[in-house]
């Protein structure tokens, strides 16, 4: 987990545009996005907690709060909030109660997927 934070940290200071295509959170109908946490709770109409990469918003997030993101979060996010900025926590396997429901490498595969599929080629040679 440390390994992987302090490449994370390393792209997201010196390519913010890739920091913003990797672990992009999604809003769903409610145009509410989760907030990146330490655990994922059970999403309801104030809550958001997540701690899977990229996670998507539910339609049961209507209401603005300290559990709910007005905007997408990223990969810098996911790396303070959820990663707890040391890889102490929630590296490579998601943790909570709440759905979706951690399972083993969830968010190591998140990450892989984000790299190869929202990059560019250009910023792929610049990951590798």
């Amino acid at each position: 987990g440390k390994d992987f934070v302090q490449f994370a940290k390393a792209v997201g200071v010196s390519h913010p545009s890739i920091d913003g295509k990797v672990c992009k959170t999604k809003a769903d109908s409610s145009k509410k996005f989760p907030l990146y946490s330490d655990e994922t709770h059970t999403k309801g109409a104030s809550e958001g907690r997540t701690s899977l990469c990229g996670d998507n918003g539910s339609s049961t997030i209507t209401n603005s709060g300290a559990n709910v993101s007005e905007t997408g979060q990223v990969f810098r996010d996911f790396i303070r909030a959820t990663l707890k900025e040391d890889g102490s926590k929630n590296w490579p396997t998601s943790s909570g109660t709440g759905t979706p429901k951690p399972v083993t490498n969830d968010n190591a595969k998140a990450v892989a997927k984000d790299l190869v599929q929202e990059l560019t080629p250009e910023e792929e040679t610049i990951v590798a």
